[in-house]
């Protein structure tokens, strides 16, 4: 049985993230936008229902492309509040190396639902820890995705380079080469969908230069390749990864990802930091794509990514909250705020504005995932929708709607779609007893950190 056709009607503000005239709404049939309406205009064909959308910017539904769901565990655990990245992963190591899957399953709910409550409605989650009974960690990311209602880019994470080889993480995390090809393989022709309107994709992921083998990244690649599927690292966060890669690999991070076949358009990078002038333009030049995570970048002092002189290069830019236990939240219409300010740090006031924050957490933010299906407003798109209102304390005397979102900080939206559906109706996600989430999410919080 199909939707009833319904007209979002006459916005307060509208972004489509492709200067198309949506003033006077959008209609949608069957999960997917079919008209832009400008002021004044009216549907084409009637519509079974209106919304009367006169109090709301209307966004498309925001795009993470980095983050780590387990990590909402360790919110501002006080032994890693004041560490950079290094000492950072060290300590926290352990204490993730003790996940089981029910604790698991509750930090993806927890995850999920602060993002949906943010306006997102596709995230990709970067999972790389497998300790002995959390073998099936995707297949729990799967469960708790459907559960929501969202589109997911699960990807399959690994470490490879334990401490006793020289890599940072300890060896109860640390998997063998053929157990995590298997499994990739194993995820893919389970869950992996293709083509418009796609809920799950899954994406292969060694974990970083730090702690993986040279070997898992060139299988990686070589099976994406294969099954068409796309890849997911970090990449220059920091400069103690530079000189790990230097040290290690004789290399700086750029030529280490060349050097193992990771330097194209199917790749897509959290962070990206430290790249020198001539691997910006190598990056462009391959169509890699770069995933900011300013507030992570801010937590952990690692540094401000070099957007707009990698965006003129070639390379697509998204943004990412990257894990909650660097950020330490998971709310991509802050994320956008935090973009906007940080980038103005680098770049000055006129060159980063509203709009491009919004268009790297909405176009530029699907590039990163290969997706043409959603980030924007047009006919053809999927109905992945994010609506505001304007009507707290925060926002009284503003005047300009849009800039609003971000100069006065929304947080939470009113109102939010997947593929034609409503998930989010007056700032409550459908179906979903929060207060009880919460409780069981802080004692299972409470003991992961007491062992």
């Amino acid at each position: 049985m199909s939707a009833p056709r319904t007209w979002i009607k006459n916005p307060q503000a509208i972004f489509t993230a492709n200067d198309q005239d949506a003033r006077g709404g959008l209609v949608i049939a069957d999960g997917v936008i079919v008209e832009l309406l400008a002021a004044g205009q009216v549907p084409a064909q009637p519509c079974a229902q209106v919304f009367d959308a006169s109090q709301h910017v209307v966004l498309p539904g925001l795009i993470n492309t980095h983050h780590h769901f387990y990590q909402t565990l360790t919110r501002a655990w006080a032994p890693v509040v004041n560490q950079p990245l290094f000492p950072w992963l060290k300590t926290l190591y352990p204490v993730w190396a003790r996940l089981t899957p029910q604790k698991l399953a509750l930090a993806c709910r927890v995850a999920l639902a602060e993002l949906l409550l943010s306006g997102c409605t596709t995230a990709a989650d970067h999972h790389y820890l497998f300790p002995a009974g959390l073998e099936d960690a995707i297949d729990v990311q799967v469960e708790a995705v459907r559960e929501l209602g969202m589109r997911a880019m699960l990807t399959r994470g690994s470490m490879t380079l334990g401490e006793a080889d020289g890599g940072l993480p300890p060896q109860q995390t640390v998997q063998q080469g053929q157990v995590i090809l298997d499994d990739s393989q194993r995820l893919i022709r389970q869950y992996h969908q293709r083509g418009a309107g796609a809920q799950i994709q899954i994406a292969l992921a060694p974990c970083s230069p730090f702690s993986v083998t040279t070997e898992i990244m060139q299988a990686s690649a070589e099976m994406a390749v294969r099954e068409d599927v796309r890849l997911h690292t970090h990449l220059a966060e920091t400069l103690d990864e530079e000189d790990f890669c230097l040290q290690r690999f004789g290399l700086r991070t750029v030529d280490y990802l060349d050097s193992v076949g990771w330097l194209g358009p199917r790749t897509w990078l959290a962070h990206g930091i430290h790249f020198n002038a001539e691997e910006i333009a190598r990056l462009g030049a391959a169509g890699t794509g770069i995933c900011h995570c300013p507030s992570s970048n801010m937590r952990l002092a690692s540094g401000i990514c070099p957007t707009l002189e990698l965006e003129a290069a070639g390379a697509p830019i998204g943004l990412g909250v990257d894990g909650s236990a660097s950020n330490d939240a998971s709310n991509m219409i802050l994320e956008a705020r935090q973009a906007l300010y940080l980038q103005r740090l680098r770049y000055g006031a006129e060159k980063i504005t509203p709009e491009l924050a919004l268009g790297w957490a909405t176009r530029g933010s699907a590039k990163l995932l290969g997706r043409s299906d959603i980030g924007e407003l047009a006919v053809g798109k999927q109905a992945d929708l994010a609506l505001f209102k304007l009507d707290g304390l925060r926002f009284s005397g503003s005047h300009d709607p849009l800039s609003a979102l971000l100069l006065c900080g929304a947080d939470r939206a009113d109102r939010v779609m997947v593929g034609g559906t409503w998930r989010v109706i007056d700032g409550q996600i459908e179906g979903l007893d929060v207060a009880a989430l919460i409780s069981a999410h802080r004692q299972a919080a409470s003991s992961l950190i007491a062992g």
